[in-house]
């Protein structure tokens, strides 16, 4: 168990496995970040945080900062968002290429920085 499945095993039973699903495609998508906990949220970090996201009362929120969510505007229209973060209900399902794409994005951003 690393901070982050540990993270997802303190979180409600019924909302672990979207936690799940999120934490190994962010995984498989930056498999050399590090892993750690930030702001209370795990963290996918590379010399700055990448991307974060967390457990909320009804969705999880994705924290790719304002700059990933200005980004990414138009294909997030359809969704909640806010300055730097974007909800995704537990009950619909992760929308897998807008993640990846968001989370490549980020690290292209941070390895310029």
């Amino acid at each position: 168990m690393n901070v982050i499945t540990a993270y997802i095993a303190e979180q409600p039973q019924e909302v672990q496995g979207q936690l799940t699903k999120l934490y190994r495609l962010l995984k498989q998508t930056l498999p050399e970040a590090e892993e750690r906990i930030s702001y209370r949220m795990p963290t996918f970090y590379e010399n700055k945080p990448i991307i974060y996201f967390g457990a909320n009362k009804h969705h999880i929120g994705i924290y790719p900062t304002s700059e990933g969510i200005a980004f990414f505007a138009d294909k997030l229209a359809g969704y909640e968002t806010t300055k730097g973060s974007w909800h995704l209900p537990y009950d619909e399902p992760l929308p897998d290429q807008l993640i990846m794409m968001m989370a490549k994005h980020r690290l292209a951003v941070v390895q310029r920085r």
